[in-house]
Parts: structure tokens; sequence; C-alpha cells
């Protein structure tokens, strides 16, 4: 038989052939825990840095771009409110009623709030002095509410802007109109009228209207008559000479005979103004008080206060053109509920020259904004 030079076949044990097992985790014996979601804990006052104070800012003034009184008055008229937004939020009587509150409110303008934005307070008193001297400018006390800065008791209005308010009344004829201009012309820089002066029909009329006050509603407030400027001795007795023959004859020794005949001068819707400016200011350092220190750059201040509304951005574009929120519509903002759309910077401006707030330098990340 021939040899055979290969090897013979054997009947071997075949190997099974296994996947190679994964090594093994070192966490692998650990159990395993579901990520549980913790509450954000409030940040402590003391972990919250003050902001640097590197000295007063002059921010306000140096971007008002008034150059003298006249432009400050027209320069705080026109600033007072923003202008509507394309996606307000609000209906046709909400922006029929925002709109017609602020055409009805006075053309008033508080001394501090020029000084605010001018910084030169003797400039300004010397200016303000001979403009009401020249007639171009009236000096008004608004009664009942303080006669300080923040009570805004002291107040400018354009001699121009007043007379058209009367001309533009409908609740006084012709005739009185021409007569409370003549007045106006008479009595010169004092905001006392005798209240002989209109016969009793004509001073009741004024009264609603909101041109006159009487002297007993300002006892009732915080303001003081005696403070008042005095009625020209020349117009008070033109004025006694008129009464003696309209009115009876009061009884002699009274303390209170001149002051209960006195009329004030005033503008109407004086009153929802003063309290749309308190509202405003209220708001504005509510925001400045969620600070630990009371206070907070300005930008920071300046999106609080216009609320978390949606922007004209590019990507806040693309995120409302897929249908995703961007934020809330501006009239559902306090901004816009309430204070009718007033603008940031000119309630900035109001509470600096009331000394409520100052305006600061921090160095880092440009001005900044504290309750005093």
């Amino acid at each position: 038989m021939p040899l055979r030079i290969t090897s013979a076949p054997t009947a071997g044990v075949k190997k099974r052939k296994t996947a190679a097992r994964p090594r093994a985790s070192p966490f692998a014996s650990h159990g395993r825990q579901k990520p549980v979601s913790r509450p954000r804990e409030k940040t402590d006052a003391g972990d919250e840095e003050q902001l640097p104070d590197v000295g007063v800012s002059r921010y306000i003034s140096e971007t008002a771009q008034v150059e003298d009184v006249v432009q400050a008055i027209q320069h705080i008229r026109g600033t007072m409110f923003e202008h509507l937004p394309a996606r307000a939020g609000m209906n046709s009587t909400r922006i029929a009623e925002v709109l017609n509150f602020r055409r009805s409110l006075p053309p008033l303008v508080s001394v501090a709030h020029v000084h605010t934005l001018l910084n030169a307070p003797t400039k300004v008193e010397k200016e303000i002095v001979e403009l009401v001297n020249a007639g171009r400018l009236r000096r008004l006390i608004v009664p009942g509410r303080g006669s300080d800065a923040a009570g805004l008791g002291d107040c400018l209005v354009l001699a121009e802007d007043w007379e058209e308010l009367v001309r533009s009344s409908s609740v006084l004829d012709q005739q009185l109109k021409d007569l409370f201009l003549n007045l106006l012309d008479q009595i010169g820089t004092s905001s006392a009228v005798p209240a002989g002066f209109f016969s009793p029909e004509d001073s009741m009329t004024l009264i609603r209207a909101g041109f006159l006050v009487s002297s007993s509603s300002l006892t009732k407030g915080s303001l003081n008559v005696a403070s008042l400027p005095l009625v020209p001795p020349s117009l008070a007795a033109a004025s006694a000479t008129r009464s003696d023959a309209d009115q009876p004859a009061e009884p002699e020794g009274s303390d209170n005979q001149f002051r209960s005949a006195t009329m004030f001068l005033s503008l109407p819707n004086t009153g929802p103004y003063l309290r749309l400016l308190g509202a405003g200011r209220s708001h504005l350092l509510s925001l400045l008080k969620k600070s630990s220190y009371q206070e907070a750059p300005l930008y920071l201040l300046r999106d609080r206060w216009d609320g978390a509304v949606e922007s004209d951005k590019g990507y806040s574009l693309a995120k409302r053109a897929r249908g995703e929120s961007t934020g809330v519509l501006p009239g559902r903002t306090k901004k816009w509920k309430e204070l009718y759309g007033m603008s940031f910077r000119w309630i900035l401006e109001e509470a600096v020259g009331a000394g409520l707030v100052e305006v600061f330098d921090t160095g880092s990340v440009g001005p900044g904004v504290r309750c005093l």
C-alpha cells in the first residue's frame, strides 16, 4: 500500500465561536438613578456683587441734546410716551383709549426735570425768570401735591400751549375764553386770581373746565396757601370793585375773607397726570428694589421696564415665522396696561429730578441706577 503523505483527518473538538464580550464598565456595579430636577436655589443677598461706583454720571445731560429751557420743555413733552408698536396686542377700543388719554394730559413740565436735562442750575433759573417776565413762560404751582421736587409743586407751561388749551376748550364760550386770556395777560407772574374777577357763573364754569381751583381745595392738601404768589394789588383792587356790585358783603373781621374769595390757576386733567406720574415713579422704584443693593445697570433696568416683549430682531422674526413664542405682546405688560406706554428714559429723568434715584458710572457695564 502506498503511504499517505498527507495527514489523516482527525476528529478534533471544534471550538465554538462566540462574539467578543464588551469590556465591563467600572461603574457597572453602581445602581442607576433617574435624574431628579431640583428647584433653583434663591441667590443669597450677600452673593450678589455691588456695582462699582466711579463717580456721578452725566449720561442724561450729555445725551439729551437740548440747549435751553424752551428746548428742554419741548423735549420733555415730546418724549413722555413711546409710539404704538406694530404688534401692540391691544384691540381698537384700547388703542383709542390710550391715545385719547395721552391727548388729554396737560402740557406740564416740572422744573426739576428741566434741571436734570440741562444740569446748569444757575443758568437754568436765570433763564426761567427771564422767560416768565417776558410772558413766554408761566410758572405754575400744582395744588395739593407738595411744593418740593418729589411733590411736583413747581411746574412750567409755555404761554402758547396754555393759550391753545383755552382756545380749544369745548366747555368755555368765546366770550369767557377772551376774558380768561385777558386775565392771564394782566395777572403777570402770579398764580392767584380773586374770585370776584369773574361772575359766580363764570367762576364755576372755569372750575369745571379745570382752569381754576378754589383756595379751599388747596388748604385740604399739603400745599400752604400763604406760600403762593400774591395777587397784584391793582388787579385785586379792580376785582374788589367789580365784586362789590355783584356779591353780598361778607362779615368784617373774618380772617379768611380774602382767601376764601381767592382762586388759583390750574390746568385741566392735572389730577390724572399726577396719578400717572406717581404710578410711573413707584413702578421704577419697585424694579430697582428687586436687586439686592437696590441698584442695577441702566440697560437691565430698561429691560425690566419694557417687560419680556417680543422684538424685531432677526432671530425673533424667524422664531415667529415658525410659530414659536418670542415673548409677550406689549399690551400685556404693565408699561402699556397701566402706564399707557410711558417711556423709560422719561420716567428715569423725572425720578432723577425728584431726587428718588441717581445715575452713576460703573466703569464696566455702562451707567448704573440706584435708589436714594
